[in-house]
């Protein structure tokens, strides 16, 4: 019921602001002016051309059949970022490994801890990461916290004004009440990036939230099925990411801090140099309501461009019809497009406008697969088995055009294939749906699949 009346607030609000709309992108690769040769930024300064085609034929060696280059200098063309060499990016699959990850870095932290998240929970994680980030400010290291309002809404104010007690900053983002910052009420408008960069030198992201439904493992290679009566965590993916690309995470960190006009980042050494560590090429991308809509067009430019595989494993689905498109133009030209998408949500009008989407992707020849046994939250794809994303952004509008967002691409032909594994594991606990089974389902679920798809600009 309280999410039913915060989306008819939203609505009001949308209808009297008037609703944004997505670019056109039908064509945008023939829009589109690239460079001959994609930027690659290294931590002592870009790479000639020669040394680009060097890099990214190493990285990219066997993959498949698209021209990965080329739509890596059309990506930097469509979202203004470069490609940063020189990285180490450390998959984390489900709850407990990164949140084991994320608080031994923090146990590290020497200078500063910036965290950014959707949802600061007062539960049992929760309050490990504010005891232990509260011991850290204590013992010298300032911590900066960027939370969102609407995200964070159950957590009591108490919870924050304790750590903020400790000498904790902390920022709340866009507040659901106007009174505690008129200059920035803009309910539509949320901040989903999960951020977190210790001394400028060590940073993650992806879709965990500082939450207890992360206490637990999903059945991810557990090697079982899930047992009756069996408690079974979300089912996410993060990473860590070591070397010069974690300065473009510090800098968004940075950036929408500082958009929220409160008080203002301590001088500290948040931008130390950074030296390659790894060999992964990767780029960082962000969007934000009125933006470029960069994630946008990086994503709808790795499917029109697709000749061999699209593999997506994402909690909520509701594109507009460009993607779609692309999807279905991919699967016709007989792309391998295969789609992982919950069996169950913490969020049921989600949920039903995800699935009212099913009949016209399977139409189409688009595999459509359900997890079974756990809450499928991660936001992950593998294009080609070369070009990997991770990020916060889910394919729905409110991630398009509602949201602040970031997402990581990596182009890179081993890292893609740790990511079709992890695929492929997630499809040995999902159920294909099947064209004819699933136009059999009743009347009541095709009329909470159409009336959830009414309100998809939202969700």
């Amino acid at each position: 019921m309280r999410l039913f009346l915060l989306l008819q607030w939203m609505a009001l609000v949308a209808a009297l602001n008037g609703c944004a709309s997505l670019p056109d992108v039908r064509d945008l690769a023939k829009e589109l002016d690239p460079d001959p040769v994609p930027t690659v930024a290294t931590a002592n300064g870009e790479l000639p051309p020669a040394k680009v085609e060097s890099l990214l034929s190493q990285r990219l060696h066997g993959a498949k059949k698209t021209d990965l280059k080329q739509l890596a200098a059309l990506e930097e063309a469509a979202t203004g970022s470069p490609l940063i060499a020189g990285n180490k990016v450390t998959l984390l699959f489900d709850g407990p490994r990164t949140i084991s990850a994320m608080m031994e870095a923090i146990a590290g932290a020497r200078d500063h801890v910036n965290l950014e998240t959707y949802i600061f929970d007062d539960d049992e994680v929760g309050k490990k990461f504010a005891d232990l980030l509260m011991a850290k400010q204590r013992a010298g290291v300032q911590v900066n916290i960027l939370y969102d309002s609407l995200g964070s809404m159950d957590t009591p104010r108490k919870f924050f004004e304790h750590l903020r007690s400790a000498g904790i900053n902390i920022v709340e983002f866009n507040p659901v009440n106007p009174v505690r910052n008129p200059k920035h009420w803009h309910l539509n408008n949320r901040d989903h990036r999960k951020i977190l960069i210790v001394d400028g030198k060590i940073g993650f992201t992806g879709g965990v939230n500082i939450s207890a439904d992360y206490s637990h493992s999903s059945l991810f290679r557990s090697g079982s099925r899930a047992r009756r009566g069996q408690q079974l965590g979300w089912r996410d993916t993060h990473i860590r990411v070591e070397g010069p690309a974690v300065a473009e995470l510090q800098l968004l960190f940075m950036s929408n801090w500082a958009g929220q006009e409160k008080e203002a980042l301590p001088d500290l050494d948040y931008f130390p140099p950074l030296k390659p560590v790894g060999d992964k090429v990767m780029r960082i991308i962000a969007s934000k309501p009125n933006g470029n809509f960069a994630i946008y067009k990086a994503f709808v430019l790795a499917m029109q461009q697709s000749q061999a595989s699209i593999h997506i494993t994402n909690a909520y689905f509701a594109p507009d019809v460009q993607m779609l498109e692309a999807l279905k133009a991919a699967a016709g030209r007989g792309v391998d497009v295969k789609i992982i998408f919950p069996a169950k949500s913490d969020v049921g009008l989600s949920f039903y406008a995800g699935r009212s989407f099913y009949t016209e992707l399977l139409h189409a020849g688009i595999h459509v697969y359900e997890l079974q046994g756990s809450v499928l939250h991660a936001k992950t794809s593998v294009i080609d088995s070369a070009w990997s994303t991770i990020g916060s952004a889910n394919l729905d509008m409110r991630s398009f055009l509602l949201n602040s967002e970031v997402t990581a691409v990596v182009l890179d032909k081993e890292f893609g294939l740790s990511m079709e594994s992890a695929f492929r594991e997630d499809l040995s606990h999902s159920q294909e749906i099947l064209l004819d089974e699933w136009q059999q389902r009743g009347v009541l679920e095709r009329i909470k699949e159409s009336g959830a798809r009414s309100l998809d600009y939202f969700l």
